[in-house]
């Protein structure tokens, strides 16, 4: 079902493009969120990034970005997270941890696949229900096998902006209900309203939604990941060394990290978190709506367009894609103006342009983006 969004824009927009700072719509590393510049001034003059890893004041940096991330997603008791270096190493930490022989992918892009293709790579036995790039899953129509431990799944597919709709999602949890339900939601925290109790793990990066320089992943997982993980290592099943999911347990659960961690990037994602508590995580979610909505306005009125994704159901709100035969010389364009969307991936990179719409994105950015669109030709 496809979402309605009213679009109230002043239509008299006067830009001065000299004196136009560039606004980042890439998809990952993109926009920093607004209140980075001060976060980061207050660390540096507080000593926050010399201060000892293991000391009670880095413990209380850890202890506010778990309960800031905890509020803003509303996770459920007894589901903790871990902080690591990036979204891909949790794709290799939940088949080390998680996965001893059997393995169940859906595939609908670049980014589905890698997280198979990881699994490929330890020998586990991987099944893939592929589909088209551009489409999603129809749950009803897939065929695990009994066996399968994990299903991985990517709520918004950012290399092609298509988004499995979360009811969907949700099935697998009856459909397989002894398997662990991984859910990918590198491009569409914290956008979206996931609810946690019908998934077992998700992950993302903070360089997307959270808008804060790239090098740091964050690892949500509930009970009945770490019990899987605790009964393989009594059989003897090597799940991994420092950052095996028993040891970053035990020391998140003290407020702690298994190793020297990306200490700027804990300290800034709890003020951002905090931040978006501040505004309001529904008003966060009707403005990326709206801010969706504009741009796949502009794509359908510019005739030169085409929106990549042809079902609106499975349109992503935070990572839209047009194909388009100018390609290279659009992004220019933009970024003439100071405007920087991301190209095609993979074989779309010449075919296409991305555009993020993420938290720290505002709506007059939008609107300016927008009205650039449909003047291409």
């Amino acid at each position: 079902m496809s979402v309605k969004v009213k679009l109230n824009r002043n239509p008299i927009q006067v830009y001065s493009d000299k004196f136009m700072k560039p606004v980042y719509f890439t998809p990952g590393p993109s926009e920093l969120f607004y209140t980075v510049p001060d976060h980061l001034k207050k660390g540096l003059r507080e000593h926050i990034f010399s201060i000892n890893h293991r000391s009670s004041r880095f413990r209380e940096i850890v202890a506010e970005t778990k309960s800031n991330l905890t509020e803003l997603f509303q996770l459920p008791d007894g589901y903790r997270m871990a902080f690591v270096s990036s979204a891909s190493e949790v794709w290799e930490r939940i088949v080390l941890n998680l996965v001893e022989e059997n393995a169940g992918f859906i595939v609908n892009g670049y980014f589905s696949e890698r997280f198979a293709n990881i699994a490929e790579q330890w020998g586990r036995n991987t099944e893939r229900y592929d589909v088209n790039h551009g489409t999603c899953a129809d749950i009803d129509k897939i065929q695990f096998s009994d066996g399968v431990e994990v299903i991985g799944i990517t709520h918004n597919e950012t290399s092609t902006g298509a988004t499995h709709p979360l009811d969907e999602i949700y099935k697998l949890r009856d459909k397989y209900p002894d398997s662990l339900i991984a859910v990918d939601i590198v491009s569409s925290a914290p956008v979206y309203d996931i609810d946690f109790d019908k998934i077992d793990t998700a992950y993302f990066s903070v360089q997307k939604g959270f808008g804060l320089p790239a090098g740091l992943g964050v690892w949500i997982y509930n009970q009945r990941c770490l019990d899987k993980t605790l009964e393989m290592e009594k059989r003897g099943v090597m799940t991994g060394s420092y950052h095996k999911l028993s040891r970053l347990t035990e020391q998140i659960d003290h407020d702690q990290t298994a190793s020297t961690p990306n200490m700027m990037g804990i300290y800034l994602l709890g003020k951002v978190a905090g931040d978006m508590l501040e505004k309001g995580i529904d008003m966060i979610r009707r403005e990326s709506r709206y801010k969706a909505a504009l741009t796949y306005e502009a794509f359908e009125k510019n005739p030169h367009m085409d929106t990549f994704v042809k079902e609106q159901n499975y349109r992503s709100q935070t990572t839209m894609v047009a194909s388009l035969e100018k390609s290279k010389e659009w992004i220019a364009q933009l970024e003439g103006k100071g405007i920087i969307v991301g190209n095609g991936y993979g074989l779309y990179k010449e075919l296409q342009i991305r555009i993020a719409n993420f938290p720290t994105h505002s709506k007059e950015q939008f609107e300016r983006l927008s009205d650039e669109l449909l003047k291409l030709d």
